[in-house]
């Protein structure tokens, strides 16, 4: 019996024993392969995580590179600023860090909030930046409290510097942080959030050129953020600079005869298609967009009625009035409708079927010809030659001049314009063009619009006699140690077919524009320079009766177009001023200014001053001789008047 439960006894402790081993092996065998899962198979990733415990990677921004004049002189630089970045794997209480930033810094926490969580998924290690642009005070409240912000960091990166505040402020345009629908785009897989780039301009157009690369530090920190020692280093590499076809002081000359007044203008080279200076009034200041942009600047330039955040002389269209005429006076001689010769009876209005349609000069200009048509801009004169010629004649003639398209100058956003076609009619509204909506498209009324590059493009193809060339804003694309790498070369996009006698005859009724008695463009005379050029006045609503009661935003536009000297064409100018009624009033004395710096420049220096201050302020000079446009005032009653 004792040896029977002895028996039972073993067999039942060898069992258990079994059992046991079993558990144990098993157990051994998680624990090998677990061993072998980690030591092994992800040997690469738990070393890397082990080396982000202790490492920390400090962004260097690069500098961009600036953005100069045609004759070196720098619009745009760089200057330091300082952001407030984060470390997560560093945080331990996430809110309580919020708040106490907000406490101490007065910034917005919910902003805050927002960044950190819109780069939650970055690595741990990676900074994320919570504010741009803080002040050097942020900087030194963070330096006091720095045991109480664990994970705080302060970056140096370099903003834009623009020397010249508010000049060509939208040719150049602006930077700011890189926003999330951006870093999902190609071309941007190199950069971060916090990361700064061009948002319009030359800074948008050239954005790959000016960024440059980013570099970096990789530091070995303690439990406390402290630095032990730098691991390894990647240096930034500046971005290549740009030099602009425009000139500093032709451009602001041309801003400052603006004065208040809404507009555009654009000067260009009528040889290679550079453009000289590009204006859009008013205009803004650019660096205000690098930090966060006050609430009340923001709403200023929405609620003010002259649009300043708008491009103006690339993407403002506008019926052309007046200075249209050009294109259909080119279009008679094109289509042998007209001659130097034609000639008409303008009584101050025009009939056709039961409507009238009426001249500006309510008087009439009596018998009329190629050139008083255009010297006295007479309507009834194109009125009659566009009901022989059509609307597609016209067209034609006017595409020849690649007017209606984009043409491709450097920035985004360029508008087309608009030159109307029976087709584009019938396409637009489903309707058939009538015989009668020719007229008003002869003066450059009606649905066409053209843009005011578009106007200096027409006028330089004109100058020179049918070449048009593409206008282009960057001369050359130099590196850090100026050597050029692109440079632009002067572009032919298209020819226009015409006798060189039609281009001159129309070239000298527009000599007569603003030379001869009764020419409407008298007020853009130079005393040294002949000047030839045409008015424009265009309709923004239908003509009421009371024209002193009209509000701002209904009055006409004032155009003027022109380019110098007359025997030998250098230089085509455009401008547009918004709700400024009348061309040879408002318009032509900006350009006669515009081309007064032009010639200004070319003459040779003036020698030192007498003057015991040995300083003279180049703006004095500049108000003082406002007064050399002209030595005759040219003011009459029709350059008031021209419609």
């Amino acid at each position: 019996m004792k040896e029977r439960r002895f028996v039972r006894e073993l067999l039942e402790s060898k069992q258990r024993i079994l059992v046991l081993s079993f558990v144990v092996g098993i157990m051994f065998l998680f624990l090998i392969i677990r061993l072998w899962h980690l030591q092994i198979l992800n040997a690469v990733d738990y070393n890397t995580m082990s080396e982000n415990n202790r490492l920390r990677f400090v962004p260097v921004a690069a500098s961009r590179g600036a953005i100069m004049d045609r004759k070196g002189k720098v619009l745009v630089s760089n200057r330091p600023s300082f952001s407030l970045a984060v470390v997560p794997q560093e945080v331990v209480d996430k809110e309580a860090l919020l708040t106490l930033l907000s406490n101490l810094l007065g910034l917005d926490r919910a902003e805050m909030a927002e960044r950190w969580e819109k780069n939650k998924n970055r690595a741990k290690y990676y900074p994320i930046v919570l504010a741009s642009n803080i002040t050097r005070d942020h900087v030194e409240i963070i330096e006091e409290n720095r045991l109480r912000l664990p994970g705080i960091e302060i970056e140096m990166k370099p903003v834009r510097e623009y020397s010249s505040k508010q000049l060509a402020a939208h040719l150049l345009g602006y930077i700011g942080e890189v926003s999330e629908k951006e870093l999902n785009l190609k071309g941007f897989e190199e950069y971060n959030p916090g990361d700064y780039v061009g948002k319009n301009g030359i800074e948008r157009a050239l954005e790959m050129e000016l960024h440059g690369g980013d570099g970096g530090r990789q530091l070995e920190v303690d439990a406390r953020g402290r630095v032990l020692r730098t691991i390894s280093e990647t240096y930034p590499s500046v971005g290549n600079s740009v030099v602009l076809t425009i000139d500093a002081d032709i451009q602001k000359q041309a801003e400052r005869a603006f004065g208040e007044q809404a507009g555009a203008a654009v000067v260009m080279d009528v040889n290679n298609g550079e453009i000289l200076a590009f204006v859009s009034n008013p205009g803004f200041d650019p660096s205000l967009f690098s930090g966060k942009l006050p609430a009340d600047v923001w709403q200023g330039y929405l609620d003010d009625a002259r649009h300043p955040l708008e491009n103006k002389a690339l993407s403002g269209q506008y019926p052309p009035g007046s200075t249209f005429k050009i294109i259909t006076a080119l279009s008679g001689f094109q289509n042998n409708i007209s001659n130097e010769t034609t000639s008409i009876n303008c009584s101050g209005s025009y009939d056709l079927g039961t409507s009238t349609f009426k001249c500006w000069n309510k008087r009439g200009h009596g018998t009329t010809n190629l050139r008083k048509s255009l010297r006295e801009s007479c309507d009834v004169f194109y009125y009659q030659l566009g009901e022989k010629l059509g609307v597609d004649k016209i067209a034609a003639t006017a595409q020849a001049f690649k007017l209606g398209t984009p043409l491709g100058v450097e920035l985004l956003n360029e508008r087309s314009g608009l030159i109307p076609t029976t087709e584009w009619k019938m396409k637009r509204f489903g309707k058939r063009w009538y015989h009668g909506e020719s007229l008003p498209v002869a003066i450059g009324q009606g649905a066409v619009l053209l843009t005011p590059i578009q106007l200096a493009s027409m006028t330089a193809t004109l100058a020179n006699e049918g070449t048009i060339y593409r206008p282009h804003l960057v001369k050359r694309i130099v590196d850090t140690d100026g050597k050029t790498l692109k440079e632009t070369k002067k572009d032919v996009i298209g020819m226009v077919s015409l006798s060189k006698e039609s281009f001159r005859f129309v070239k000298q009724g527009l000599l007569a524009v603003v030379n001869e008695s009764g020419g409407t463009g008298s007020m853009a005379r130079l005393y040294d320079v002949k000047v030839a050029g045409k008015t424009g006045t265009s309709q923004v609503v239908k003509l009421r009766d009371s024209r002193k009661s009209t509000p701002y935003q209904y009055r006409d536009h004032a155009l003027f177009v022109a380019f110098a000297p007359f025997e030998n064409p250098e230089v085509a100018v455009a401008v547009v001023v918004e709700h400024g009624e009348h061309g040879g009033a408002a318009a032509a004395p900006i350009a006669g200014r515009i081309l007064r710096a032009y010639f200004d420049e070319k003459k040779p220096p003036r020698k030192e001053s007498t003057y015991s201050s040995g300083e003279i302020d180049e703006d004095e000079i500049n108000d003082n001789n406002e007064g050399t446009i002209s030595k005759e005032s040219g003011k009459n009653e029709d350059s008031v008047n021209d419609r």
